[in-house]
């Protein structure tokens, strides 16, 4: 156990090197913030909305149907076009670490995301009196959807050493879970309250109300298990041909 976590944690580190010794974390880093502090100011100044009901709902979660597979495209596509992924597995480490190392270091750039985000609920504060429930369930409900994105998204960086292709595939995927309760009532109701289940966005707005509901937390979880077992398969499916 203690290797796996060292050979996950040292491809942890390497992928975080390469995010911040390169500009893709800034580029992504900086527009993320731009874009999510433009539709904060407008709310705060424009419509005089003191609160992140429109941030946590509607804005951050469009900015992560883009955002999540732009991180994770190159995770492994670029590792199969370079070839490097050969060396990468004639080291002493197992599919599953390197998996894990590459997620975790893309989960902790999109941590890193949102949490540059706390201007925005301490300026409200300071403004009013915020649900500190919702503040609480809305960051949780995020970190929880953009985890399920990046597991979807290494899965799909998985599937071909094209990037342009790893980012559209990942970002297909992620708009249809994020459509499904959106157009539910287009079918009869036994299939909408499935496709609504099935649905990430259904899941976050209970969590933005404050609830932290054990079935909405399964089922990021279920949904990031499912995928990062994906990765690994995809990863290991060299090993068939």
């Amino acid at each position: 156990m203690t290797t796996v976590l060292a050979n996950t944690w040292t491809f942890t580190l390497k992928e975080l090197r390469s995010f911040f010794n390169s500009a893709v974390a800034y580029v992504i880093l900086t527009l993320f913030l731009f874009i999510t502090g433009w539709f904060f100011a407008s709310n705060l100044f424009l419509v005089n909305q003191a609160d992140l009901r429109d941030i946590f709902g509607a804005i951050i979660p469009l900015i992560f149907l883009f955002f999540v597979p732009a991180i994770t495209m190159r995770l492994i596509a670029e590792e199969k076009k370079t070839g490097t992924i050969e060396l990468l597995v004639t080291l002493p480490v197992r599919d599953v670490e390197i998996v894990l190392g590459k997620y975790l270091a893309s989960l902790i750039l999109l941590a890193a995301a949102l949490a540059l985000t706390f201007a925005y609920p301490l300026t409200i504060s300071i403004l009013g009196d915020p649900d500190t429930g919702g503040l609480v369930g809305g960051y949780f409900g995020l970190l929880l959807m953009g985890a399920a994105y990046l597991a979807i998204g290494l899965f799909t960086s998985g599937l071909t050493p094209n990037q342009i292709i790893a980012f559209i595939t990942g970002f297909v995927i992620i708009f249809v879970l994020y459509m499904l309760d959106k157009i539910i009532m287009v079918f009869p109701s036994a299939i909408a309250s499935v496709l609504e289940y099935v649905s990430v966005g259904y899941h976050l707005d209970n969590l933005a109300r404050g609830v932290i509901d054990s079935r909405d937390v399964l089922y990021y979880f279920s949904l990031i298990g499912l995928f990062l077992f994906l990765a690994v398969r995809t990863l290991e499916s060299r090993k068939w041909r």
